[in-house]
């Protein structure tokens, strides 16, 4: 017979078991998660059932018009594959068992290679940024991975595919909390959120713009005019105008979508993504410059979008992580602005005009500079304000075109290390332009020697204190 409920005693409490404590990668030597040896070889499978395995399944007949299939070729199928299969189990564990990483103080070291072991050792003070980044399929196991960016070098980025989810937050807390100077078993800095783009306003800055309207209106006019007169050839316009379309607005919506900005002490933090999520952690000191962007549509409902330069990505990396905000109202870019260089306020540069015999057309384009910051902004239909800390600036250079020559101009750049913002103030008088470099490379000689390392941040204002 059924025994009936059985009922604690009394006095009873149930007590959560307690979580697992943290992984210190400072203590021994680690290794990537098992199941990245089974992700690759299954990897490569993919690869090759899509590029040679189907096509040996498939034969023609002798007048080559109808596929058939035969013992012989499903055996020669069934062959190849055990040895490639074999190739890519051999390959998952090779490169499973050759990475191996730790810290050691101040220094990530990360050992590749069984039969030739190479030992690399990064000064933690050249981390930039650390991006978690969890892919479809690894969400599906709970996996992650963690790419360090490292400033300057060819090989600038350090991937560890792929880490379980709470070690791979182990491990970016720990890398955080020793490149500011603090014990690696500090917990992670608690965040205060920002901002979190709604869907209307992520949907609407990606279609309200010029190329986005003048393709779709292209798109419609070819099927349009296809359908009247039944001209196949407007495939020709219809199609490639659908493709830009979907990398315009659908491959950015996919990738910007749930764009969350958040700051803490480690630095400023942004969540984005849906079938691949992103979580990337930029340290104080590491934003070079940004450039508040705002087309001449977006000017309406007030919105702005907020771009930065960050030392240490490169390629495509720059391009993914280059978008601080992807659309936002104004004043909320404004707010995340006096984060990133604290105590300033770019709208309250006053911003001096261009010269009248220059080229420009928008007269409300401009450049000034205060004592922490360089302003410079130009356009018409999209207008862009860059700004750049003078703590930041690589270097100040004047430059002269052959126009500019005849006019008696010249245009003054602001250098920032390679990346999508470029500060420069274009048309000024040649006279003001020299005294424009001369004051930027004092001032910024004042501020380098101001702020100091950005290296054990954290440290050295526990010591101020």
């Amino acid at each position: 017979m059924y025994p009936g409920p059985v009922y604690p005693a009394p006095g009873y409490r149930y007590v959560p078991p307690a979580p697992p404590p943290p992984v210190r990668f400072s203590v021994g030597t680690h290794r990537v998660h098992w199941a990245t040896a089974p992700l690759r070889a299954f990897t490569i499978m993919i690869v090759y059932f899509v590029l040679l395995g189907f096509p040996l399944l498939m034969t023609r007949t002798s007048d080559g018009a109808a596929v058939s299939f035969s013992p012989v070729v499903l055996l020669r199928f069934l062959i190849v594959s055990l040895v490639v299969g074999a190739g890519a189990v051999a390959a998952g564990l090779w490169g499973w068992l050759g990475l191996r990483f730790r810290i050691e103080g101040d220094d990530l070291v990360v050992e590749n290679g069984l039969l030739r072991r190479r030992v690399r050792r990064i000064p933690l003070s050249r981390i930039q940024a650390i991006d978690v980044v969890r892919p479809l399929v690894t969400r599906v196991f709970s996996l992650a991975e963690v790419r360090v960016e490292l400033a300057g070098g060819e090989q600038s980025e350090i991937p560890f595919r792929y880490l379980g989810r709470r070690a791979a937050g182990d491990l970016r807390a720990e890398l955080l909390a020793r490149a500011a100077g603090l014990p690696g078993h500090t917990p992670e800095a608690p965040e205060r959120p920002v901002y979190r783009v709604p869907f209307g306003t992520l949907l609407g800055g990606l279609v309200l713009r010029l190329p986005v309207i003048a393709t779709f209106l292209l798109m419609i006019f070819s099927l349009v005019f296809l359908i009247a007169f039944r001209e196949l050839a407007m495939l020709a316009v219809a199609l490639p105008a659908l493709l830009g379309l979907i990398r315009a607005v659908i491959a950015p919506m996919v990738m910007y979508a749930n764009f969350t900005v958040a700051v803490s002490p480690d630095g400023v933090r942004l969540r984005y993504g849906l079938l691949e999520t992103r979580m990337q952690t930029v340290p104080p000191g590491r934003v070079q410059a940004v450039s508040v962007v705002e087309p001449s549509i977006w000017r309406g409902p007030g919105w702005a979008r907020l771009d930065v330069t960050v030392a240490g990505y490169a390629g495509e990396r720059q391009a993914l992580s280059s978008t601080l905000l992807p659309a936002a109202p104004r004043a909320v870019v404004a707010q995340l602005v006096a984060l990133v260089f604290p105590g300033t306020n770019f709208d309250a540069v006053p911003l001096l005009p261009a010269s009248q015999r220059g080229m420009t057309v928008d007269r409300a384009d401009g450049a000034g500079t205060d004592d922490v910051i360089f302003v410079a902004r130009h356009g018409w239909l999209c207008r862009r304000t860059d700004i750049i800390a003078h703590a930041r600036a690589q270097s100040v250079r004047l430059t002269v075109n052959p126009v500019q020559r005849l006019l008696g101009l010249a245009t003054v750049h602001v250098d920032a290390p390679p990346g999508l913002v470029q500060v420069a103030a274009a048309d000024r008088d040649l006279g003001e332009a020299r005294a424009i470099v001369e004051s930027t490379a004092l001032r910024a000689r004042s501020a380098r020697a101001a702020s100091g390392d950005t290296a054990h941040w954290a440290a050295r204002q526990n010591q101020a204190r």
